[in-house]
């Protein structure tokens, strides 16, 4: 059986960027298993960062995306839940005042993983082989599930949130202009509302609705009508009056970091790597983080050192711990903070937006940390 430097499991965003990544270096790539037909029920969305727009843009993927995919966000606002006693607080982002194009793209996830696929099927240097093809180093990016990581003893035991994410395509009646909007409610339900392009050009949204379990099921199963109007109730009308676009789709949120990301011959990118809480819109942005990592950490290895020489990969590892861990830790001391049910908690987080939205230097260093500056 014939060998490859590196054997990629995983065709995600992350698996299918990594080969391009790699191959592009002139290393023999191969992915296992086959390519999955776009679905036309896909309606995630991507908020993605500027370090994650340059990977794209060097893999040539960028430039590729229908102009209807992807959507720059100009400004974000951000707000507490409203007590009986009080407002809610309020924090906003300005990518002006921030000195940036963008706060962040949102970007259709069906048309990035059809791009990527696209690239891999007219790379010269990218395989589909089998599982059991030898190879120099094996990069583990199958997502949170990996039986791989499984087989290699790491462990990795999410803790559950008990909370699910809901997700949609929404169309307002009046233009979003590029404003994010998030909302913080009590039981550490949180929704946000993602500036986008389809179905309606520059009045629709992507929406990523987390709430607890009973509550997604409910939401879930809930007609076109009555959802609508718990939409429009936890949103107050700040985005205009909102009607779905799509059907709705949604999984379950967990917190998770394995307790090793390389070894000899192997490491671990993305979901396979770490999960975290999707409030800040981070998790694809640590992936691709992983695979600018990884890509730097191979190309500067030392020409009598293998592909998965331990001390090698032991780079990476290091490379990423504290952006993962810190990410990980920020989502959940967050979500934990918003789903404290005290009025005094209530008034604390209330408090904290309000005093961090008079704070123009921290919210320039939270901007620079959110873009991958």
């Amino acid at each position: 059986m014939q060998s490859v430097d590196v054997l990629v499991r995983g065709r995600g965003a992350v698996g299918s960027s990594l080969a391009l990544s790699l191959a592009a270096q002139g290393l023999g790539v191969g992915m296992t298993g086959s390519a999955e037909p776009a679905r036309a029920d896909d309606v995630r969305t991507y908020a993605l960062n500027a370090a994650s727009v340059a990977l794209l843009t060097e893999l040539k993927i960028w430039a590729s995306l229908p102009a209807d995919a992807v959507c720059p966000v100009y400004d974000m606002v951000v707000c507490g839940d409203a007590g009986a006693q009080q407002p809610a607080g309020r924090l906003s982002f300005s990518a002006w005042q921030q000195g940036v194009r963008e706060l962040a793209v949102i970007v259709d996830a069906a048309a990035l993983d059809a791009q990527l696929a696209t690239a891999l099927r007219f790379s010269p240097h990218v395989h589909t082989v089998a599982d059991d093809t030898p190879a120099a180093l094996t990069a583990l990016c199958e997502g949170r599930e990996s039986a791989a990581r499984a087989a290699l003893g790491v462990e990795f035991k999410p803790r559950a949130y008990g909370h699910r994410a809901l997700a949609a395509r929404l169309v307002a009646d009046c233009a979003h202009q590029g404003i994010a909007r998030q909302w913080f409610h009590r039981g550490g339900e949180v929704l946000a509302l993602l500036p986008f392009e389809k179905p309606a050009p520059g009045m629709s949204y992507g929406l990523v609705w987390s709430c607890a379990e009973a509550r997604a099921a409910e939401l879930s199963a809930l007609p076109e009508a009555e959802f609508e109007r718990e939409l429009n109730a936890a949103t107050g009308g700040a985005a205009g009056a909102l009607r779905l676009g799509s059907g709705r789709s949604s999984w379950p949120l967990a917190l998770a970091r394995a307790d090793a990301v390389s070894g000899p011959g192997w490491v671990l990118l993305g979901d396979a790597a770490h999960i975290v809480h999707p409030l800040a819109g981070q998790g694809l942005n640590l992936g691709l983080g992983d695979v600018a990592a990884l890509t730097r950490v191979l190309a500067g290895r030392e020409a009598w050192r293998s592909l998965g020489d331990e001390r090698l990969l032991r780079r990476y590892a290091r490379e990423r711990l504290a952006p993962t861990l810190a990410m990980g830790e920020l989502t959940d001391a967050l979500q934990r903070l918003f789903a404290h049910p005290s009025s005094a908690a209530q008034g604390l987080r209330n408090r904290g937006l309000d005093a961090l939205n008079q704070l123009p230097p921290v919210k320039r260093w939270l901007t620079q940390r959110a873009l991958g500056l």
